[in-house]
């Protein structure tokens, strides 16, 4: 017989929600790479290419309340635009804007995306890559998350498509399953970093780098992304 705890029960939530949204990811990601299907690297992105991929991330966002920004981020070597393209759109107010990157090489505010983890480890592993909580300081200046999937086009790694997403809309989604939780407890990030935590014990960002002896770690059943539960044992 299987006992369900109430730990266990948010790890299970907290997987049905990030999985869902995964799928909405994979989802966008394919719908970008089908603006180009049968081409090959390197292709070009053009003005229509682009109002096509602001009206996919603005449905993107339309659809996904609790999202702040989504967009596109293509690979340098897979298209002709060697500066890169980056076509990422937030919300400001009322409305949604197109946020404005310096992607050239040696400029004074140059956004190095290819070496970003949410980036490069979708590059690598061909899967779902999840990076933060970190400090946006190019457009949010607060903690966010970003959640992408990688695109392919003509069977090569061609970018990335995702969303961001404000931890202290995470905690608003999480916090009632984590605060049905005896005691402190903390989701954490594949490099055991807390992610949302139920109380001031776990403070957003901070690395867990010894689990306590009355405490323990609950896999958080996503595929890729390594999230856990710290809990009570």
């Amino acid at each position: 017989m299987t006992t369900t705890t109430p730990a266990t029960k948010a790890a299970k939530e907290i997987a049905a929600w990030t999985n869902a949204l995964g799928l909405d990811v994979d989802k966008f990601a394919s719908r970008t790479a089908a603006l180009w299907t049968n081409h090959h690297s390197p292709f070009s992105v053009t003005p229509r290419d682009v109002g096509q991929l602001e009206s996919m991330s603005k449905d993107f966002l339309e659809t996904h309340s609790f999202v702040v920004g989504a967009g596109v981020i293509f690979s340098a070597d897979a298209i002709e635009n060697r500066d890169g393209v980056l076509e990422w759109w937030i919300r400001r107010g009322e409305g949604i804007e197109k946020l404005e990157f310096d992607l050239t090489p040696g400029g004074e505010r140059f956004y190095d995306y290819q070496n970003m983890p949410f980036f490069t480890s979708a590059s690598r592993t061909g899967e779902r890559s999840m990076w933060g909580p970190y400090v946006d300081y190019l457009g949010l200046d607060e903690y966010i998350l970003t959640y992408t999937a990688p695109i392919h086009v003509g069977g090569e790694f061609a970018g990335v498509a995702g969303c961001d997403i404000r931890i202290r809309k995470l905690e608003e989604i999480f916090m009632p399953a984590l605060r049905a939780i005896p005691g402190d407890a903390a989701l954490l990030n594949g490099s055991n970093r807390v992610v949302v935590g139920n109380s001031g014990a776990y403070l957003v960002g901070e690395r867990i780098r010894h689990i306590p002896g009355d405490k323990q770690l609950l896999p958080v059943e996503v595929e890729h992304l390594g999230l856990s539960l710290l809990s009570g044992s």
